[in-house]
């Protein structure tokens, strides 16, 4: 398996940290392990068409946000917002991808293909969730996760849908953080108007031990993409 890791310090890393009711929601940094630009972008008045997408083994196709859309002359299009930053619901707090119309160079997102890891490394505290922005092409990925605490480790299999797929309301584990979109193809072309979507999973950490890090790995051969990763701290 190829194995990216993301070991660096909380202070230089630059976590951002959301008071939120009791606790706190902290957004992770998974700049490290990120290598693909699913979104198109409108920047510096162009389009800055997406490299590695969303499904196809990351050649298939690709998101676009609200502005790249308009200027492509798709109306109405289902794309994702401008801000980045998806407010809290009742499912899930505030996360941030990591895509901007201001940037037409960074990675947005971790691309796995095939059998492959990836790890990196959390602000070591306790969390009650830990939730991760994902999503699967060519079927449901059962996912290994593995949880890595100070005083030791445990191991989930999880499975995450197809993007294509709905979520049930009361699933306990999957809910959406961008629902219905639609996908465009590596010209910009709209290919499907509708119906896609990017997961959020959440892993369900132990609330009583401190986490340390994180690593993802497929069973299966789809494709997968990690946009972005947070966790709720545990009260006390």
């Amino acid at each position: 398996m190829k194995i990216f890791t993301a070991i660096t310090a909380a202070s230089i890393l630059g976590f951002t940290v959301i008071p939120i009711q009791n606790n706190q929601v902290v957004q992770f940094d998974i700049s490290k392990i990120l290598n693909a630009r699913p979104v198109t972008t409108l920047t510096g008045g162009r389009l800055i068409t997406w490299k590695k997408g969303i499904d196809g083994n990351g050649i298939g196709d690709g998101y676009l946000t609200v502005s790249a859309a308009l200027f492509n002359g798709d109306k109405e299009a289902h794309a994702l917002p401008d801000d980045p930053v998806f407010a809290a619901n009742a499912s899930h707090p505030e996360i941030k991808l990591h895509y901007s119309n201001k940037d037409s160079l960074h990675y947005q997102a971790c691309a796995i293909s095939g059998l492959e890891e990836v790890e990196f490394k959390v602000p070591e505290a306790k969390y009650k969730d830990v939730y991760l922005a994902l999503t699967s092409a060519e079927g449901a990925s059962i996912l290994d996760v593995r949880l890595v605490y100070a005083d030791g480790s445990e191991e989930k299999d999880l499975t995450l849908p197809d993007y294509f797929w709905d979520v049930k309301p009361d699933d306990p584990n999957v809910c959406y953080l961008a629902h219905d979109l639609a996908k465009w193809g590596p010209k910009n072309n709209m290919t499907e108007k509708d119906h896609h979507n990017i997961h959020l999973l959440n892993i369900h950490p132990d609330p009583a031990r401190r986490l340390d890090r994180i690593s993802i790995s497929k069973t299966k051969a789809t494709y997968l993409v990690l946009w972005a990763a947070a966790g709720v701290k545990a009260a006390g």
